[in-house]
């Protein structure tokens, strides 16, 4: 029997591309299953979505999208997938295929040589150290730390830039305390930079993603470690000179609690903060809704074993019926603390600010201000501001489902920020604290937390309000706010200077509009900093800006939706601004950009570094 090659050749092709063809519909298929099935509910409400909608998504590479769903910020969501499923899904949500190529390692060039100074074992010198520079989380940096003037802050201009591999959100706040720049990364990646040049010391790899700073304190032996938690509540002790572990503990073992916030280090104890995932999981009708509540966790930072731990939620989840789908439900749940603790060392306590219940019963120390012993952890008291406020993802205006949703109007009036303890004249304290109801709010911690004032700045709610919080120096309370939602808002947020004893508006300026740009949201959710005359505030539509602390005039504005060319030769680029705002500290300004989650609109994934020209 005699082939005609050419024929047999058409007929094999034709073949194989009908073959090719089915199976790309059917891992298409799969993928929207799997999307349909897991991710829908949090993902793919429009304005209300949860994490990154689909829009957003798009603008993502496979890779970056793989990176999240294999180590990153949604891996314990994903830990049921196979490689292949997560493969077929990232395609699907970015609707680009995988690159021939891996993504680029970062090569050796990118290491600090023996040119580099010996490592400072001490916390002297200009630093910004955890989350908000000392204890009280003022985000407030004096004069000598700054380095800067408000007369120097015009000249700004870039210095170095670092890319983080195949991420698309930069939104762990830098840490610069002996000339090293401390950072974490959504997907577990802890770096020691040079805070001068922007080569890496060491890095280290945690189980799960670090979205809060971190911070330096003495550790076993007397020498500096690096202090941190993660999104499987895993919280580490590293040493600061080499990158060694020194210990590790979980800190509960509910499976999706989460640290967000940074752990605040005090005479020797680590006052973690608990929060978690919960909250989103409801939109899917058979989730057994809900059991996680958040919490503080006491921390011995020579040992890491546990001191205390006190639930935000007294009362332990039991069976309160089941929802129309006839699953079980579960309550009381949530009072999750999403933010850095407050140090009193006068009156021994810490303090936080809370998140919404889940579900019923109601909890009075829910999006509350709550005082707890700074020895064992007992409540005090706790100031609700919103009360009732039972909300989680199946109360979605959107949702297709509200099986799982105990009050349907429910207005999820968070405290996501650190309440800020400030000192007053004539030897006066007060607490101040911003909240998701778009309210900032005054209290007195030496009289049980008793209103002060309250000062309404906006509309708040879901994905808006006062998101990661405030600065205050020692006048002034600083506050952004965000009341524009979608890829979309063209207008919305801005920043507002209150007077300190009376919460009066001294100015407020708001977001300039992004314009043509698409996406396009100007508002305002990453935390704010201040330094002595500037107080510096990011945007969802990329821009860090300098403010006057007299009048709210713009004196610097750096537009940071662009590719860089980075020191450690990764491809990056920079985005939405939110989660952890400027660190500043020896005359350079520090900052991340890129976010891609809970209203980020423009993925990223670089650190910056300004420096006076």
């Amino acid at each position: 029997m005699k082939f005609r090659l050419p024929s047999l050749l058409k007929a094999m092709l034709a073949i194989c591309s009908a073959s090719a063809s089915l199976y790309a519909q059917d891992a298409a298929k799969l993928a929207a299953e799997v999307f349909g099935s897991n991710c829908a509910s949090c993902h793919d409400a429009g304005p209300d979505s949860r994490g990154p909608n689909r829009a957003t998504l798009r603008q993502m590479s496979p890779e970056q999208i793989f990176t999240a769903l294999d180590k990153g910020a949604m891996a314990r969501q994903a830990s049921q997938l196979a490689t292949a499923e997560k493969r077929l899904l990232a395609e699907y949500l970015a609707e680009k295929k995988f690159s021939s190529l891996p993504p680029s390692p970062i090569p050796a060039t990118a290491y600090c040589g023996d040119s580099v100074g010996p490592f400072q074992n001490s916390l002297a010198g200009p630093a910004w150290n955890g989350w908000g520079v000392t204890g009280s989380n003022s985000r407030f940096q004096d004069a000598a730390g700054a380095g800067l003037s408000a007369d120097s802050v015009p000249r700004l201009k870039l210095k170095w830039a670092f890319g983080f591999p195949g991420e698309s959100t930069a939104s762990s706040q830098p840490v610069v305390v002996g000339g090293r720049l401390y950072v974490g990364s959504v997907a577990g990646n802890v770096y020691s930079l040079d805070a001068g040049t922007g080569c890496i010391h060491w890095m280290f790899e945690a189980k799960a993603g670090v979205r809060g700073a971190v911070t330096i304190g003495k550790g076993p032996g007397g020498e500096l470690a690096v202090f941190f938690g993660d999104l499987e509540t895993n919280v580490y002790a590293v040493n600061a000179r080499t990158g060694k572990q020194l210990w590790q503990v979980r800190v509960d073992d509910h499976p999706i609690t989460r640290v967000t916030g940074s752990p605040t280090l005090y005479e020797g104890t680590l006052y973690v903060p608990i929060a978690s995932r919960e909250e989103s999981q409801p939109g899917n009708p058979k989730y057994e809704c809900c059991t996680a509540r958040g919490g503080i966790a006491a921390v011995d930072a020579r040992t890491g074993k546990q001191r205390w731990k006190t639930y935000t939620i007294a009362e332990a989840p039991h069976p309160i019926g089941k929802n129309p789908e006839g699953t079980q439900m579960y309550g009381p749940a949530g009072g999750g603390i999403w933010s850095s603790p407050t140090v009193d060392p006068k009156l021994k306590r810490i303090y936080a600010g809370t998140g919404n219940n889940y579900s019923q019963p109601v909890a009075r120390t829910t999006d509350a201000i709550v005082a707890f012993d700074m020895k064992t952890g007992k409540i005090l008291w706790a100031r609700q501001s919103t009360a009732g406020d039972v909300w989680n993802g199946s109360c979605l205006a959107r949702s297709q489902n509200h099986a799982n949703c105990p009050v349907l109007d429910a207005p999820d009036f968070d405290y996501g920020s650190s309440p800020v303890l400030v000192n007053l004249p004539g030897g006066r304290r007060m607490l101040v604290a911003g909240q998701k109801s778009g309210v900032a709010h005054g209290f007195d911690p030496d009289a049980e937390g008793k209103v002060i004032w309250d000062q309404p700045l906006g509309h708040g709610g879901f994905d808006e309000g006062v998101i990661w919080g405030p600065a205050a120096d020692n006048e002034k309370m600083y506050v952004a706010l965000d009341t524009a939602a979608g890829h979309e808002a063209k207008q919305g947020g801005g920043i507002w200077a209150l007077d300190l004893l009376t919460g009066r508006r001294i100015w407020g300026t708001p977001a300039p509009s992004c314009g043509d740009r698409k996406p396009c949201n100007p508002s305002q959710t990453a935390a704010v900093s201040v330094i002595p005359g500037v107080v510096f505030s990011g945007s969802n539509d990329g821009h860090m800006r300098g403010y006057s602390t007299a009048d709210g005039k713009i004196i610097w504005d750096f537009d940071t939706v662009r590719e860089f060319s980075t020191v450690n030769g990764v491809a990056a680029k920079g985005g939405s601004m939110s989660g952890g705002g400027a660190a500043i500290a020896g005359g350079m300004v520090f900052t991340n950009s890129g976010y891609s989650h809970h209203g980020g609109v423009i993925p990223g994934n670089v650190l910056l570094a300004f420096g006076v020209e």
